[in-house]
């Protein structure tokens, strides 16, 4: 039998998935010589059950049964069943060698993009999802209506644990909710993460005598697994209510133990997307954010980086308003390649706007995604030409005048930080 009719029998357009499915919709081209039903046998067969052989150890009756199936092709799309019996319930990593390992390395297949995922409630509820969600954050620091608002200290690495906590401190007295590390910034040797956290969490009890608001500090704890747990407990022992890990560098297996930690320590966590768009920027290959998103609620990361529209970093409104629907709504309806959702129990995650923002931007963000958004400002708050706790000032006056329905230029002839940042960087009218 040839390798091509041994992945036909993964082809089956009569077939209706079960609940229990798990349902994957593959962006895809063929190799060369290669038919695109063939090459989606291809992606079922290797993601499931198949080889490129014949063979002796298993009958094909079974085979086919317990295998995937290519139950739609539209155009460049495929959509394709995984009886769940295929997974480890509660295992990310393995899911994530079935569906996204080695079928991007096939011959058949010349570009392959996971585009999405509809996830069957028994591998759903085999995962924590979020502890706090966006209720249990916002309920944590008292602010019930508007989006929150935050910094992330710059540079992003060179300052030394007092400069660090200087920053930070000029930031929450300005106005931010919340102060968070770069993502690059671990334990480095002018930046020791214990030092950092002490000198930080001190200055933000300061920092919320003098406001009266509660502050919250996103420290970085991305590390080896075991190293991370203990920076994790460390926090929980200085007082402090976050930790913040990059949860695609440290891997989902990372994540997952990391989850489990949070459960004990009651610590929120705030996930970073770094290192997505060596995954995700490639429309025609890769995985989708959205996929990487979904995958991060089912873990349960709190708060998660989705993406601006209108900061330094790629990624288009309609991507990113999809993202924030699926990671923040409980039901996600059927658009276009989009698979239909229902999160039950999963928590909804607080999404992150960051990247290349400032006050000008704020309009515009609450417009595209709402109120609940976390909107960080770097460069946008520590670049006032007056200063970072001016900048801070500016990007709450920008919030409190979009919720007021305000226009900025309006709002910043009475307020001297807002109007140095628009005079600096401008504002966006859509």
């Amino acid at each position: 039998m040839s390798v091509v009719r041994g992945y036909l029998r993964y082809i089956n357009f009569d077939y209706k998935p079960k609940r229990e499915d798990m349902v994957c919709v593959f962006k895809f081209k063929p190799g060369k010589d290669i038919s695109k039903k063939e090459a989606a046998g291809a992606i079922a067969a290797e993601s499931s059950t198949g080889t490129w052989t014949k063979l002796t150890t298993m009958s094909l009756k079974r085979m086919t049964k317990i295998g995937a199936k290519v139950f739609e092709i539209k155009g460049d799309y495929v959509k394709i069943a995984y009886p769940t019996d295929l997974f480890e319930l509660g295992n990310m990593p393995q899911i994530y060698s079935s569906i996204a390992g080695n079928i991007f390395g096939m011959k058949e297949i010349e570009t392959l993009r996971l585009v999405d995922i509809k996830w069957p409630e028994k591998i759903k509820n085999s995962f924590k999802g979020p502890q706090f969600g966006i209720k249990g954050v916002r309920k944590l620091l008292d602010v019930k209506k508007r989006p929150l608002c935050g910094t992330i200290v710059k540079p992003k690495l060179g300052l030394t644990s007092k400069e660090h906590a200087k920053v930070a401190y000029e930031a929450w007295v300005g106005g931010l909710d919340v102060v968070k590390d770069d993502e690059n910034l671990t334990s480095q040797p002018f930046n020791k993460f214990k030092k950092r956290a002490e000198e930080t969490i001190k200055l933000k009890w300061k920092a919320e005598k003098e406001t009266g608001e509660r502050k919250m500090y996103m420290c970085n704890v991305t590390a080896e697994t075991n190293e991370m747990l203990k920076r994790a407990r460390f926090l929980k022992e200085l007082g402090n209510e976050y930790a913040m890990v990059d949860i695609l560098t440290v891997g989902w297996a990372g994540l997952q133990t990391l989850r489990d930690e949070m459960k004990d320590l009651k610590l929120v966590l705030h996930g970073h997307r770094a290192m997505h768009g060596a995954l995700t920027r490639n429309p025609d290959h890769g995985i989708s954010m959205l996929v990487l998103a979904e995958t991060a609620r089912l873990i349960g990361v709190d708060q998660l980086h989705v993406g601006t529209a209108v900061g330094k970093m790629e990624g288009k409104k309609k991507e990113i308003v999809s993202i924030v629907e699926d990671i923040e709504k409980k039901f996600v309806t059927k658009k276009g390649h989009r698979l239909a959702e229902n999160w039950g129990k999963i928590k909804p995650v607080f999404a992150v706007c960051s990247g290349g923002l400032h006050p000008g931007h704020i309009p515009t963000l609450i417009k595209y995604f709402g109120k609940d958004i976390i909107i960080q400002a770097g460069g946008g708050v520590h670049g006032n030409p007056l200063g970072t706790r001016a900048g801070a000032k500016a990007m709450r006056q920008a919030i409190d005048a979009t919720m007021k329905g305000t226009n900025l230029e309006e709002y910043a002839k009475k307020y001297k930080e807002l109007k140095a940042a628009l005079d600096k960087w401008g504002f966006l009218n859509v």
